[in-house]
Parts: structure tokens; sequence; C-alpha cells
């Protein structure tokens, strides 16, 4: 199929998803399963920042849908990503468990690479392999970045289909000069594949069409599985540079072309959520939107916004790994704003909850049920939060007080700076970690410390993914 034919396939509403070694019967299910159990969304972004949709205070960035799925749903003002980088964020979220128990941390290398020949276990459990014990569809659509060789793709790790890229938008790079790369790009500047399962079915990935093709996909995937309860991850590549939108969005942000990227985003948001409701799902669908961590403020203003926050991705500061978080669920979950504290790794295990499945007790799971706070009965389980980089654990959080026990800028070149006596902050008077408050509450450090030799006690680091590459001859 050429490009062409399959641009059109792929924006059709009458695309097939084909779920490898099923039967039609079986895709199709029966309407009392679907009943008995919730169907999941998931649809997380890449480097959005904490303040870059309208309903968490942007001033020109237009997100009407994602305004009113806040509206109908909750917001969080204090949910995190498990790290502040691609790679161990996403492992974080599909496992429940901090990366470095899964070594898709590292202290040199800070994410996959084309040449890397690691990746996300065989023996990690993921949200959608255990919940295909259940009888789910699953349905994995957009960036990957937990190992592009066939062992580790989606379809090795409970997903049924695959659509998307292996890894990041902006490597395997074809130029060398990257001056203006990002500023005019052109897709041929990136020779990223797209992929349907395991197969590259366009080289390069035409990107200023990605992000609506992955949208219609998912609700695509939503239709044909209506009748069987369904999880669906839906990872955009963007907002990460390099910057791309379709034609229907191109110029019409007041924000620029960041703006324009985000606003088709919002656009897919409000597509899905449609088809649910028109499909008579939505309130049988819990759908969450959020971002695998903070802006990459290197990029100036092709670089989101983490608002009143710290610095952003690739930092331990809040701006790097706290994000925007909406969870909708219409007629279940209680509306309103959500000041409690929340982990994407939480989806995993509220999830399972939801469904029904049981929690792996054969590993450590980082990840909390969060259903008291969904549907009223209670505040977040979670008060803790632990702020890794690399293997080695930066910062940590107990209820409003954060202390960092080392601090170093995101993507400089500076040592990491240890702090004997941990700089404390308390993030609901400044969320923008501005005054060290560790002379006034000695009683607070003494505290958190002891959360962290309890977690450390414990700990044990898996085996590094991320150096693990191809030998260059």
């Amino acid at each position: 199929m050429n490009r062409r034919d399959f641009l059109k396939a792929a924006t059709s509403t009458s695309v097939a998803f084909a779920v490898p070694g099923c039967t039609e019967a079986y895709r199709t299910g029966s309407s009392k399963i679907a009943a008995n159990l919730p169907n999941f969304v998931i649809i997380l972004c890449d480097d959005l920042g904490y303040g870059d949709l309208s309903c968490y205070g942007h001033p020109t960035i237009r997100t009407s849908n994602l305004d009113r799925m806040a509206v109908e749903g909750q917001r969080w003002t204090d949910f995190y990503a498990g790290e502040s980088f691609c790679t161990p964020s996403r492992a974080a979220l599909l496992t429940g468990r901090l990366a470095v128990r899964s070594g898709l941390c590292g202290d040199n290398r800070r994410e996959l690479y084309p040449d890397s020949t690691g990746g996300l276990p065989q023996t990690e459990i993921t949200i959608a392999k255990a919940l295909k014990s259940k009888g789910y569809a699953t349905c994995c659509i957009g960036k990957w970045h937990l190992g592009h060789l066939p062992q580790y793709l989606p379809t090795k790790h409970g997903f049924d289909y695959y659509f998307g890229i292996p890894y990041s938008n902006d490597m395997d790079k074809t130029v060398a000069d990257e001056s203006q790369i990002f500023q005019q790009p052109k897709i041929q500047y990136w020779n990223v594949p797209l992929m349907r399962n395991d197969e590259i079915i366009e080289r390069p990935a035409d990107q200023n069409t990605i992000t609506k093709r992955y949208s219609l996909a998912a609700t695509n995937f939503i239709r044909k599985n209506k009748n069987r309860p369904f999880f669906l991850y839906l990872a955009h590549n963007m907002p990460h540079v390099p910057l791309f939108t379709s034609p229907d969005f191109k110029n019409k942000s007041s924000r620029g072309l960041y703006g324009d990227v985000v606003e088709e985003i919002d656009w897919g948001v409000g597509l899905i959520l449609e088809t649910l409701r028109r499909e008579h799902l939505a309130r049988n669908t819990f759908v969450v939107f959020t971002s695998d961590n903070g802006p990459w403020l290197s990029f100036n203003d092709l670089a989101g916004s983490a608002g009143t926050l710290r610095e952003g991705k690739g930092s331990t500061f809040e701006g790097g790994m706290r994000v925007p978080c909406i969870m909708w669920w219409p007629g279940k979950i209680k509306p309103g704003i959500v000041r409690d504290i929340g982990c994407t790794m939480d989806l995993f295990t509220t999830i399972l909850t939801l469904a029904s499945t049981d929690i792996p007790q054969d590993r450590a799971i980082d990840g909390l049920n969060l259903s008291p706070a969904l549907f009223g009965k209670g505040p977040s389980p979670r008060n803790v939060m632990f702020y890794y980089r690399g293997t080695r654990l930066y910062a940590a959080r107990k209820g409003p007080y954060k202390a960092h026990f080392f601090t170093k800028s995101a993507f400089g070149k500076d040592e990491s700076v240890r702090h004997d006596t941990p700089l404390i902050y308390h993030l609901g008077q400044d969320p923008g970690e501005k005054y060290d408050l560790a002379d006034r509450y000695p009683e607070v450090i003494a505290d958190i410390q002891k959360e962290v030799i309890g977690h450390l006690r414990t700990l044990v680091v898996g085996e590094d993914q991320l150096t693990k590459r191809i030998r260059k001859r």
C-alpha cells in the first residue's frame, strides 16, 4: 500500500482493526461482559507542561474539549509522572512500578534510542497484559518508547494492536545541521518509522497528519470494540519537538506552532469523548488525560510552560514531574478539583482494581488505588512521592513538604549537588520552590528521611536496559 492509499485508509471511519489470533466472534464479545466491566482510555501527551491547557491557566492556548472534560470530571492539581523523561515515565505508567525497578532508567543514557537493544523486560506486567486475563480488547496507538526490537513491541506486552512510532519523533535524524530544522521542520529530516503491529508501513512517518490519524484510529478502535470491554492507550508524539500539525490547525493558535499542536490534540480528545457518547459508552468508560513529563524548556518558544512551577523536563523540580491530569467518567466519578497527590503509576492499580483484576503479589507495586478520591469516598491514599533521576533518588515529597537531597539542572553539564541538609519547600505555599525552609523544620526533614530509608531498604534495582546498544563494527 502506498502512502496515499494508506493515508486514505487510516483516516477512514471504516478502518479494520484486526486482532492477531482472534476470530471476529471473539473480538466482538458479548454485551453482558461489556456491561459488567468498565472500559479504560489513557491519553498521554509528550512533553506537555503543567501550564499548557486553558483549564490550567494558559491565557492563549484554546483547549475547549479538555476544559469541558475537566468540568464534567476531575482536574487534579498535584498529579505526577513517574519520572521526568520519556522512557522511564512510560515504563512507570504501564507497570505501576518505579522505572528503577525494571531497569528503564539510567545515569548515563536517560532513554532508549534507535541503536538501543534493551527494552521493557518480558517479566514486567503491563496494564494491558493484566487486563487480557479479563477478556479485554487492548490497543496501543502512538509513541511506544519501551523498546523497538520485536521482543519489546506493544504486541509482546499485552496489546492486541499497535499503530504508532517506536521511539521519539526527533530520532533517526537525517541532517547534521540542527540550526533550523526545528524552527522549519520537514518530515524528511527525521526518518522515523510508523508501524502497524510489528511491521513498518511508512518511513519517514508523515508527522503533519499523524496526530489526526492517531485520534481517528482511536475512535475506530472504540467503535469496533464497543460490545466488549476495552483498554485504549493513546500516546501522542507531541508536543515533543519537532512540532507538526495538519493543515486544519496550522496558524490557528495565537500561541504559534506550539499552540496549533496542542489545539489539535484537544480536537482529538473531543472526537474520542464524542464517540464514547454516541456509542452510549461514556457512562461505562474511565478516561484519563495527562503527560509523560514537563515541558522541554530548552526549545524556548517551541516548548510548553510549567506555569508557576520550577524547571521542566529532565529535572526533579516540580516542573519536571508535576503534570496536568484530567479524569472523566460521567455518572461515576465525583466532578471537581482534586488537590490530593496522585501519580501515573496509580493508574495501574486503580484500573486493575476497577476491572476486578488481581494486583500482582510477586513484585513491588508502587501504584496506589485512587478510587476513594475518584468516587468521593475519601482522600487519595498517596501521601508520599519519590523523585528519581536515573537510579538516584533526588527528592521526596510527603504531604505538602518536599525535600531535595540532590539537585542538578535539567540538561546541563554541571555536576549534581548533594545537600547534606536537604532543601525543604512547602509546595502548598511555594509551588515554585523558591524559599528553602530547612532551618525551620528539622522535624520535617527527619520524617521524610524516615520514608526514604524505608523505601531504599527494600529497593531492588533492575538490570540496566538503557546502556544496551548495537555495537558498531
